[in-house]
């Protein structure tokens, strides 16, 4: 259900009819400052606020002749006010508008996107806390490295994902702001206390200073942040799926009763969900790209944003919300096995410990280098010939010149590696909340 919810509500901030209602919106509040500063007939205002509609279906017929959507915003709205109209867009020019209820239209996404956030990071708190202690191997390069914990890395993600938020709330912040300063930002037709009177009614910061719209480095960082966030969910799902692989088999997406693989292979259990994240991922970069793209534009403004905007904006927000709720669910619902964890810390015979032993050797005087060498001869032994590393060591002279036995015995007790988890876990999750 909450998958179903946030989709919904974002896609309905993207609708023709929310779009038109926000310009409307805007355009009534410009009304009723021209009237606070005696421009316009306060009556006049008030039929303005008490009649202005529009029809999506009448606009588009319209627009369908003027090639020119405001113009036909404003004609149909005109046909509902009567006389009145006359004082609707005056001294504006169509920026105006279409930025300030943009700023508006992305401040509501950014919501629906922090919500997203903070669900993902209860469920990844949640998982973190019960696999706090479920060791399983670290990878380095894909390879074996030392053992961590399960946990750990699911705390690894909250952690990103905090930052994730920090940024989303700051886009936000850098994209709540709306202008109504004319056609090339000098207020020539159009007070600047029309602005502040707008912006202060939609809760949003007057541009200090625009061209003819608002400066798109703004949505830059607004789309770039969007980027990110969703490289963060598909870091997650690589995981996943890398952990999902057969000769791992660690973790796997939940599977249900009736759910099947493949056309082909009836034993096959994919992680779809997760491999639909790595793609969608790719189209919210690839948006962010085309967001920096239009920070350059000729002058005080052209029109080759518009198109890309009206691209980008509804499609980066509505996928990285759907993004955030189906990453959610499938860390919720994942399935966890410690066992396979356990038996995949054995395969290389104890190697995970060699640095314990390099340093052990350290301690007692040894170089580095002499250690090093010392500790990669048996370990090579170990790997080549399929021996126990522990028990190599336990017979090495050289080693054993250095080491005792009961000394080398607690060098391979994992619990010694882990030994700082609580550490780490109160640095992550005993702070405020999104710092």
């Amino acid at each position: 259900m909450i998958k179903r919810y946030t989709r919904e509500a974002m896609g309905r901030i993207w609708t023709e009819e929310s779009k038109f209602h926000t310009w409307l919106m805007v355009e009534i509040l410009v009304c009723e400052a021209l009237a606070k500063i005696g421009q316009i007939p306060k009556k006049a205002a008030q039929n303005i606020r008490k009649n202005a509609r529009f029809s999506v279906e009448r606009i588009n017929a319209i627009e369908a002749e003027t090639k020119h959507d405001v113009i036909a915003f404003l004609t149909n709205v005109g046909e509902t006010v009567g006389p009145d109209a006359r004082y609707i867009h005056l001294g504006l020019t169509s920026s105006d508008i279409l930025d300030t209820a943009m700023a508006v239209r992305l401040r509501e996404a950014s919501k629906l996107i922090l919500k997203g956030c903070d669900r993902l990071l209860l469920v990844l708190k949640k998982k973190a806390m019960t696999h706090k202690y479920t060791v399983m191997i670290g990878r380095s390069h894909g390879m074996h490295a030392e053992p961590i914990t399960f946990g750990l890395k699911l705390a690894l993600w909250y952690d990103e994902m905090q930052r994730n938020r920090k940024r989303m709330q700051q886009a936000m912040e850098t994209v709540s702001v709306g202008k109504i300063s004319g056609a090339v930002g000098t207020y020539a037709t159009i007070s600047p206390k029309v602005e502040a009177y707008v912006c202060r009614k939609l809760r949003l910061q007057p541009a200090a200073i625009s061209s003819q719209i608002v400066q798109r480095d703004r949505y830059a960082e607004y789309f770039t942040t969007l980027g990110i966030m969703a490289s963060t969910i598909e870091k997650m799902a690589t995981e996943v799926r890398h952990l999902q692989r057969t000769e791992v088999s660690e973790a796997e997406e939940f599977f249900s009763k009736r759910q099947k693989g493949s056309s082909a292979m009836p034993h096959k259990r994919n992680p779809i969900g997760c491999e639909n994240l790595s793609g969608l991922a790719r189209l919210v970069r690839s948006n962010a790209a085309a967001a920096m793209n239009n920070i350059a534009l000729w002058h005080e403004r052209d029109i080759s944003h518009s198109s890309v905007e009206r691209v980008i904006a509804p499609d980066s927000t509505i996928l990285v919300d759907y993004m955030l709720s189906r990453m959610t669910e499938i860390i919720r619902k994942l399935l966890v096995y410690p066992k396979r964890m356990q038996e995949n810390l054995q395969l290389n015979q104890g190697l995970i410990f060699s640095q314990q032993v390099l340093l052990a050797l350290a301690m007692r005087g040894v170089s580095r280098e002499a250690a090093y060498k010392m500790v990669q001869k048996q370990a090579i032994q170990a790997w080549k010939k399929k021996k126990d590393f522990r028990e190599l060591v336990r017979n090495d002279s050289d080693i054993r010149n250095y080491l005792e036995l009961e000394e080398i015995e607690t060098l391979f007790d994992v619990k010694a590696q882990l030994k700082h988890v609580n550490t780490i876990f109160d640095r992550v999750f005993a702070v405020k909340a999104h710092r």
